[in-house]
């Protein structure tokens, strides 16, 4: 039998190639608004970030989601997807 072939994403914030499954899509749709996307189904530009808050910090040091997406991100959009987390995690 055949092996499937597992997708794997690269994190902009540790730049480790991990199992697509394991992160959290960034998507930045037509209309420029950035949102988390959790089952990788939301229509529009992402760039990928491990489930854990520090590869996030870390991509906001590294500005890897600007270079991921070709745009200057504010810090608010950083700020409300850290509140994006943090309601995940509760649930």
């Amino acid at each position: 039998m055949k092996q499937r072939k597992i997708p794997l994403r690269k994190c902009t914030g540790c730049n480790e190639m991990k199992n697509k499954k394991e992160m959290i899509r960034v998507v930045r749709n037509n209309e420029g608004i950035f949102s988390l996307d959790f089952h990788g189904k939301k229509p529009g530009r992402g760039a990928y970030v491990c489930k854990n808050i520090e590869c996030l910090k870390q991509a906001e040091k590294n500005k890897g989601l600007e270079r991921s997406f070709k745009v200057l991100v504010d810090k608010e959009i950083y700020t409300e997807l850290r509140k994006e987390f943090e309601a995940d995690d509760r649930e």
